[in-house]
């Protein structure tokens, strides 16, 4: 919180003293243009001649120093990095600066009058709005942390403080408002603490899992030398035998929680995926059953990776028995492969990642799909599963990825199925994909960017502009639309998101092939490929670019979008 008393310290002057500049400006703006108009003056004189002594007043002597003072502490609240909200004592908005603007989506003429609640995201009770208002009508200072909702609809954090302005007499005027946006830091906390978690309990299971084995060993061999000293049609042969499944049962168990806290003895060698999946495919189908179909999409020019063989099938048959429970009417589990370089801008997104190249398999179903709490306790062992064999399955997957050198993320919503990416270490002298010289990279056309991750943006329009294309860029779909429409000259290519909030990418391409048919489409997304056209992509002539993607891939991708839109 230092960060924010800092802040308060010339920002609590400034604010009564902006909004009243800005007011007054208005204000003052208003009454020159009615002069202007001829209205009559107080003194009954009209037109220019009202206007004059307002504009010979900076000259008198003693005025410039409170004015300057007040138009720097205008500038200071205009031009901060933190959002700045003044409201009456009512909590109507009578002021917001640009930064509110930029963390919010809103305008500031679409909030002024309006009450802060157009940002309640509904994650914090009422009680929590009638303490804070409690604090505020005590002439007391709030500080405290928002949940809140953006124009768009997606959720950001900030922390706040809020306290009173008080006019000459003392009395309560307006309250202000400093709020920073932690969105991002809470993102990075929150993956520090899973990853602690997880690391905490994988040290535990390793443990206990080192320690079961050997009383197992006593138990299973003991169970063995029973069964050899026991007739065969005896009931006690048939207890023996009993304890000695549920032994196996466990020590299965045990091999699963030493996966998940990486400790199993691994033997790596070179392998193809595709290969890997090709001679599973048999297997994978038997797991699945007859209601669900299985597409297998092979990657091309694919490169290698070095794990234990054992290893990789185990996690794909976890992933693929997971796949089949969610989907108990049947449905749709699509596994495919690609190479994927991940690069600074990845890292910096998903801590403890390092850049490189990688090979991607995703496992992709239809079932009902995960919320954010599911998702956060997923990889736990036991975590959302009464079964104790299966409690284990998503863990044990968990810990050979890790223990592979590798990295899995899970992509899901409810109702629109689950999405599970890994991503294993590409071995050196094995990418797919030929180098494109660099100056095939460069061209002239105009392109149009619509992403509403305004990093991803960012990154686009510095690759892009870089490589000698014309850039213009939008927030989201309806953004988007506006300079498809609006725009004099020719748009040669259309790069959009898919999943964007309030106009989705696969829409705002069909108003464009209205607006302008010329103009080609390239989606990107951190979907699959087939994920993205199973959610309502056009096929025609669209193409495709996942996430995440390195800068160079970026512009190969776009010339071979815009030379194809050439061919003949």
């Amino acid at each position: 919180m230092n960060w924010i008393l800092l802040a308060l310290l010339p920002i609590g002057l400034a604010a009564g003293a902006a909004a009243g500049v800005l007011w007054e400006r208005s204000s003052t703006a208003r009454d020159r243009r009615a002069m202007d108009d001829g209205q009559v003056g107080d003194d009954g004189r009209t037109g220019p001649a009202v206007a004059e002594p307002e504009r010979v007043r900076p000259t008198e002597v003693g005025r410039h120093p409170a004015e300057e003072e007040r138009a720097r502490l205008a500038m200071a609240v205009e031009q901060a990095g933190e959002s700045i909200v003044v409201t009456d004592t009512d909590g109507t908005i009578r002021y917001v600066n640009p930064a509110f603007e930029r963390v919010t989506g809103y305008r500031r003429e679409e909030v002024l009058g309006k009450n802060p609640r157009v940002l309640k995201s509904g994650r914090q009770p009422e009680a929590f709005y009638r303490e804070l208002w409690d604090v505020l009508t005590r002439g007391r200072t709030w500080r405290g942390h928002f949940v809140n909702r953006r124009k768009d609809g997606t959720l950001f954090e900030e922390e706040a403080v809020i306290s009173p302005v008080r006019d000459a007499s003392g009395g309560v005027v307006n309250y202000v408002a400093v709020k920073r946006d932690v969105t991002d830091e809470r993102r990075k906390e929150e993956q520090v603490r899973r990853f602690q978690r997880m690391e905490a309990v994988a040290k535990l299971a390793g443990g206990i899992a080192h320690d079961f084995n050997n009383l197992l060993t006593a138990v299973i061999g003991y169970a063995d030398l029973l069964i050899l000293q026991l007739p065969d049609d005896g009931h006690h042969r048939r207890h023996a035998e009993e304890i000695k499944r549920a032994g196996a049962r466990a020590a299965n168990l045990t091999r699963q929680l030493l996966a998940f806290s990486r400790q199993q003895v691994l033997q790596p060698r070179e392998l193809g995926l595709n290969e890997v999946l090709s001679g599973m495919e048999t297997t994978l189908r038997r797991i699945l059953g007859d209601r669900i179909e299985l597409s297998i999409l092979h990657g091309d020019r694919l490169g290698k990776v070095k794990a234990d063989l054992s290893q990789v099938e185990q996690v794909l048959v976890n992933l693929s028995m997971r796949a089949r429970d969610a989907m108990p009417a049947g449905g749709k589990l699509v596994v495919e492969t690609a190479n994927a370089d991940l690069d600074d801008a990845y890292a910096r997104r998903h801590l403890f990642v390092r850049p490189g190249p990688y090979v991607m398999v995703a496992i992709s179903d239809t079932g009902e799909g995960l919320d954010a709490e599911a998702q956060a306790q997923l990889f736990e062992p036991f975590a959302g599963s009464k079964d104790s064999e299966k409690g284990l399955d998503l863990s044990s997957v968990y810990g050979i990825v890790k223990q592979s050198e590798g990295y899995i993320w899970v992509h899901s919503e409810p109702g629109g199925g689950t999405t599970f990416k890994i991503y294993l270490p590409r071995m050196d002298g094995e990418a797919a994909v030929r180098p494109m010289p660099a100056e095939r990279l460069r061209g002239s056309e105009t392109v149009l960017v619509v992403e509403d991750e305004a990093v991803v943006l960012d990154i686009l329009r510095e690759v892009l502009s870089g490589h000698g294309y014309t850039v213009l860029t939008a927030a989201n779909g309806e953004e988007g639309l506006r300079v498809l429409s609006s725009h004099p000259g020719p748009i040669h290519l259309l790069l959009t998101d898919v999943v964007m909030p309030m106009m989705a990418g696969p829409d705002l391409s069909d108003r464009a092939a209205a607006l302008r048919p010329e103009t080609r489409t390239l989606y990107i997304s951190g979907y699959t490929e087939h994920t993205v056209i199973r959610h309502g992509v056009s096929r025609r002539g669209a193409g495709f670019l996942q996430k995440p993607f390195t800068p160079e891939t970026v512009a190969r991708k776009v010339r071979e979008v815009l030379d194809a839109s050439k061919a003949p």
